[in-house]
């Protein structure tokens, strides 16, 4: 992306760890500390370690989960945005409050550095009323803004621009590029990017929908989480929790690690099956019905921890989606990025295939900083 000439701090604020990268104007890694968080807020004194162990900082992006219907672009953080970040907490409390504790702890050790709010929402800004529209009364839409936000949107925009980049193509042309991003990691969700824009996308007004997670359910029938509040009693805390870390992987298999559950399944442990199996039911469906939002497919890619690092979940996803045109080279699907030279990116379908697929090495880090020039040049 185009931008100023800036040295950006990226601030990246998981649930248990805070992520800190400096990117040169080439977007390179200069200087890197990830710091335990264990309560969601790392220590500041190690922060504020980190931070002047980098040098001169010239900008700060954050990526901040939510930005509701009132962010829909990256933003210069004020006092005033700050504070209408606050009031946007109840639709993401188990992200927004650690993007925000990070916000506040690196602008006490850098107050003159200009803060950029980057947002996983702002990506999914475009869909169409007909994706992002839930089948509800008008006037709870309109009075509590019910709607499909979608999430992981630094990472689908990376990913599809990426993938057109490799592919040789433009991907913002008019009725151009069709691509499915799918980014599977801990959270997980599939993106429709057509001619550069979202055009559907798994997770909804929430980051619990869509696909099989770690420890997150995706879809449930909303039926089956009112049968249990009635007959069963559960309290709506329990439901919540449950869904948040004890579904998914963890709650089909007995392990939230991709790999030990793969590991389990090929020595025929049943849970771990079953696991498997239901992980990969739930993305081929998906995965075909975001080709269906685009009346078809050019490209596929898979990114993000499990995307990136199972060969196994690529080619078995791709086995189910032959009728889309996709196809896995299994020599090339098996490679590393020590194979590769240490490269991130690259091909793993064959030569000619209908639908061209990609390994692309997650990168929000660079996303927020092209998008924190993009600010500081308007």
């Amino acid at each position: 992306m185009a931008g100023v000439s800036a040295r950006v701090l990226v601030v990246n604020a998981g649930s248990s760890s805070l992520k800190l990268r400096v990117l040169g104007d080439g977007d390179e890694v200069e200087a890197t500390a990830d710091l335990s968080a264990p309560r969601g807020t790392a220590d500041s004194t190690e922060i504020k370690t980190a931070i002047e162990s980098f040098g001169p900082v010239d900008a700060v992006g954050h990526r901040i989960v939510h930005g509701g219907s009132l962010y829909s672009a990256p933003v210069l953080v004020t006092s005033e945005v700050r504070r209408r970040l606050e009031t946007l907490t109840d639709l993401a409390p188990l992200h927004q409050p650690k993007s925000l504790a990070a916000l506040d702890a690196v602008s006490e050790v850098l107050p003159s550095a200009p803060a950029v709010a980057c947002f996983d929402t702002a990506f999914h800004a475009t869909l169409s009323e007909a994706a992002a529209t839930f089948a509800l009364p008008a006037e709870w839409r309109t009075r509590w803004i019910l709607r499909r936000y979608g999430f992981h949107g630094l990472s689908h925009a990376y990913a599809s621009r990426r993938a057109a980049e490799l592919a040789g193509r433009d991907p913002d042309a008019p009725g151009g590029l069709r691509v499915v991003t799918c980014h599977l990691g801990a959270g997980a969700s599939l993106a429709a990017v057509w001619s550069g824009r979202s055009v559907d996308t798994t997770m909804g007004f929430t980051p619990n929908d869509g696909l099989v997670m770690a420890t997150r359910s995706g879809s449930v029938d909303p039926g089956l989480l009112l049968w249990l509040e009635e007959h069963v009693h559960t309290p709506p805390a329990e439901l919540a929790a449950t869904l948040e870390y004890r579904s998914g992987l963890a709650g089909l298999a007995g392990t939230s690690d991709m790999r030990e559950v793969l590991s389990r399944a090929a020595a025929g442990d049943a849970r771990a099956v079953l696991g498997r199996d239901v992980y990969l039911h739930r993305l081929r469906r998906l995965i075909a019905g975001m080709a269906a939002a685009m009346d078809g497919l050019d490209v596929i890619v898979f990114t993000g921890g499990v995307g990136e690092n199972s060969p196994e979940i690529r080619s078995d996803a791709a086995a189910g989606l032959g009728f889309l045109g996709v196809r896995v080279d299994a020599a090339r699907n098996a490679l590393s990025v020590q194979d590769r030279g240490g490269a991130d990116d690259w091909e793993i379908g064959p030569d000619g295939a209908p639908v061209r697929a990609f390994r692309i090495a997650a990168r929000e880090d660079k996303q927020i900083a092209g998008e924190v020039r993009a600010v500081l040049n308007r």
